[in-house]
């Protein structure tokens, strides 16, 4: 069985069955489109509605931070380009996974990759809600309160009126209280949605269903919006910086600043996207790589620069609101910009949710075509050449909880996969380098032999801890050994993670770069929320019963090896 549940797919095999399969995908996709895809995927939400938060917690250098996030992502995204370049197949993750670790990983990067896009979307949909209502509001279009948002937010404020009294509640409280009381009932219950959040995603739904050349078309356009606005509030805000304002620069110390990392790498979740497109591409084992690398580059440039320049034009404490970019600009009385910037921020944001709900379905039809999920997940439309059914079950699971569930929910869920699926990617690298895969590869991540380097970096990251940790080493000695192991255990991971890479480094010669990579991310995930992991676990759980009560029986790979 263990046999079974680690065989793996040799490189030619999964070229072999995308050439010989059949997929139907239409191959229209040129570096430039996948460059767009992948700038519109990256700049959503996070620098249009997490960013404020982030700038909030940490002052002025959450900048450095969106340069630490971004570094971590470029060994993250080199591993993904070598990969993409060896296996030019949809997938992501999930493809490469089955070529390193085999069948049963595959399945849990896949599942989580499931979970990476639907939650990423969630998030997305609901940020344009916010930025749509805002927009309306300024037409002079208001929408019935208890249409615009989770019922969570009404039902708190209602809690918290009854506590203190209404008089105390804050504006953004006393509009979800507005909800509550004005909202229609059944049974006394109160009946509150986020309609917008819903409509927007079965309408972005519809456009991806009807073909990929559509899609790409409006994603460049909404691209060049979106960018174009972006620099603008750049070159136009720098007129208001005032320096004083960059002081302190980190007024809540480190703690603070790393108090963003989910908001900030949420703000970077999109570029691993753009290898779901594989099979679209007019030349993958070129194209992929330089798309990956360029948009990624060009995105970490916008952020630090955007955020140098929010924290610069008002001062940090200001910046906790959901339309951050528009709200600096009506607080220095520009209030026509801060209209510009409400109306383009929608279609910036519609962008972002175009291209995750371009990628989900294709990672179920990938999974679907290895016999893992229900063969009508592999179902290509006739007409239109995309995954119909899987498309149209995507459009199900992002609409109905965007409807109901609170943004903040979903931030760091969405982290915690990406995370996960991340660290196995730049694993798998050092595997397809240490069984010689990588020499079929077109694109390799640049080699610097780790054989010494990784384990002096851990002596020395020891030292620096231990020398300016003293308060955080005092307080592990007085938890419990319980406490220890529900907030701590990911910390204690992440070191024994690094002492095992720095033995197997000094083995094998492993290649440094993807070894930064791996460090890197387990790092940042020692960083969320117990509470985080605990609902990522449930839903690896889930997977796994699915996965032993059909994906493990109708596998293609192990019916093959029972036939043989």
């Amino acid at each position: 069985m263990a046999n079974r549940l680690f065989r793996k797919k040799s490189v030619d095999q999964i070229l072999s069955d995308a050439e010989h399969g059949g997929s139907g995908l239409a191959k229209i996709l040129g570096v430039r489109d996948l460059i767009s895809l992948g700038i519109a995927a990256i700049v959503g939400a996070g620098i249009f509605s997490t960013i404020g938060l982030a700038s909030y917690n940490g002052g002025p250098a959450v900048s450095l931070l969106f340069v630490f996030v971004a570094f971590a992502c470029v060994f993250t995204a080199l591993s993904y380009a070598q990969f993409a370049s060896t296996v030019p197949v949809s997938g992501s993750a999930y493809t490469y996974a089955y070529v390193a670790f085999g069948e049963l990983f595959a399945w849990i990067i896949g599942w989580a990759l499931v979970l990476e896009y639907a939650v990423s979307n969630m998030v997305v949909a609901i940020s344009w809600s916010q930025y749509f209502v805002s927009m309306l509001e300024g037409f002079g279009v208001h929408l019935p309160k208890w249409m615009t948002m989770a019922p969570g937010y009404a039902l708190d404020a209602h809690a918290k009126s009854l506590e203190v009294g209404a008089a105390q509640l804050e504006n953004i409280e006393k509009v979800a209280l507005q909800a509550y009381e004005t909202a229609p009932r059944i049974l006394d219950i109160p009946i509150i949605f986020d309609m917008p959040a819903g409509l927007i995603t079965v309408l972005v739904t519809a456009l991806v269903y009807i073909g990929i050349k559509e899609s790409q078309r409006a994603s460049n356009i909404m691209v060049l919006i979106k960018v174009g606005i972006i620099l603008a509030v750049i070159f136009g805000g720098i007129f208001f910086v005032k320096p004083e304002n960059w002081t302190p620069f980190a007024p809540n110390g480190l703690a603070g600043v790393m108090s963003g990392v989910a908001a900030v790498f949420f703000a970077f979740i999109g570029f691993d996207s753009i290898s779901t497109t594989a099979e679209e591409c007019k030349n993958p084992q070129r194209d992929l790589p330089r798309a990956m690398i360029y948009c990624l580059v060009i995105c970490a440039v916008l952020y630090v620069a955007i955020t140098l320049v929010l924290t610069g034009m008002v001062n940090y404490k200001e910046l906790n609101v959901k339309d951050p970019l528009a709200y600096v600009f009506s607080y220095v009385g520009f209030d026509h910009m801060a209209g510009i910037i409400s109306v383009t921020s929608v279609i910036a944001i519609t962008s972002a949710l175009l291209v995750f709900q371009l990628a989900q379905p294709r990672i179920w039809m990938t999974m679907s075509r290895d016999g893992l999920l229900w063969k009508k997940f592999s179902t290509i439309h006739p007409k239109y050449k995309t995954p119909s059914f899987a498309t149209i079950v995507t459009g199900f699971v992002v609409a109905i909880p965007a409807l109901f569930f609170k943004m903040d929910f979903f931030v760091d869920l969405t982290s915690v996969g990406t995370f996960f699926a991340f660290i196995l990617v730049c694993a798998g690298v050092l595997y397809m380098d240490h069984s010689g895969i990588s020499k079929k590869s077109k694109f390799k991540v640049p080699y610097i032999n780790g054989k010494y380097i990784v384990g002096l970096g851990m002596i020395v990251a020891l030292i620096l801890t231990y020398k300016y940790s003293d308060e955080n080493l005092s307080h592990w000695l007085e938890m419990g050994s319980a406490k220890i192991l529900i907030h701590k255990s990911l910390v204690i991971i992440f070191w024994l993670t690094w002492a095992v890479m720095s033995v197997m480094s000094f083995k094998y010669n492993f290649s440094l770069l993807p070894v930064i990579g791996v460090l890197i991310n387990l790092y940042l995930m020692s960083e969320l929320g117990a509470s985080n992991w605990i609902i990522f676990v449930i839903w690896l759980l889930i997977g796994l019963i699915i996965y032993f009560a059909y994906g493990y029986k109708h596998s293609k790979l192990n019916k093959r090896a029972t036939e043989s």
